[in-house]
């Protein structure tokens, strides 16, 4: 996404630890990371919010039924083929 190599990420920490100093870094490490937690359950509280309105649970489950009516239509077609070959008696 940023296409940040190791060598990048190890001179944003340098400089971090240079800025910061040793005594805060831990602190604003756990920070940092709480909030991007958070965030991460803001995303997902938000992204559940918008299926349950736009109701995806109903139009996946449309979409399967209509998946298993197509599957069913090809084996009768199948089975119908079939039966006229043995009608016919051609193998």
């Amino acid at each position: 996404m940023f296409d940040i190599g190791f060598l990048e990420l190890l001179v944003i920490a340098l400089i971090t630890l240079v800025v910061m100093g040793p005594e805060r870094l831990p602190e604003a490490i756990r920070a940092i990371s709480l909030r991007i937690g958070r965030l991460k359950q803001l995303l997902a509280k938000t992204r559940q919010d918008i299926e349950n309105e736009v109701g995806m649970d109903d139009i996946r489950h449309q979409l399967h039924n209509e998946q298993v009516l197509k599957d069913l239509g090809e084996s009768k077609d199948q089975l119908e083929q079939s039966l006229e070959s043995h009608k016919t008696g051609q193998p």
